[in-house]
């Protein structure tokens, strides 16, 4: 194949708050688990249908990891842009088991708050500029431009101007 592409968007709620964990080489790593919804309306009875799947996300990116452990938690909406991975184990009965994540590495990865910031944590994010995070070098540096100071971005100086709509 000439070409190919592993590139993940969702859009969903968080189902547990994020899980941070240290690895050995003193880095973070966030776990998340993102649902995602349909509805409709079922021809024969008439009834609304609703059908969630879960997703198991994994974030790499330190800046990201950050994001999510400060302003993150259980029922956020969120936007993320990730990659598929497969990873294999053995259980502690010697089962190999399989399982699929959505990873956000470094540099490849985004996450965008699309709700309002948490209750205590002020107003960070908010429906009408959605909050964005995404590697340093991925061209969104500007962003939602509503990073807090110390995230990767820059230029958010301007959140003062008046919206015109």
């Amino acid at each position: 194949m000439a070409g190919s592409l592993n590139k993940v968007t969702l859009i969903g709620n968080l189902g547990r708050d994020p899980e941070i964990r240290a690895m050995q080489s003193g880095d973070r790593v966030c776990n998340l688990a993102v649902a995602t919804s349909e509805r409709w309306k079922d021809k024969q009875s008439g009834e609304q249908r609703e059908k969630t799947e879960w997703h198991r996300v994994v974030v790499f990116d330190q800046q990201i990891v950050d994001i999510c452990e400060r302003y993150l938690q259980k029922g956020r909406k969120v936007y993320l842009e990730g990659q598929l991975q497969t990873r294999k184990w053995t259980d502690q009965s010697g089962v190999e088991k399989y399982t699929t994540e959505i990873v956000l590495q470094r540099f490849r990865g985004q996450l965008i708050m699309l709700d309002g910031g948490r209750e205590s944590g002020g107003d960070y994010g908010s429906p009408q500029a959605p909050t964005e995070m995404s590697g340093p070098g991925n061209g969104n540096a500007g962003g939602g431009g509503n990073l807090p100071s110390g995230g990767a971005g820059g230029g958010g100086d301007d959140l003062d101007d008046e919206i015109p709509f």
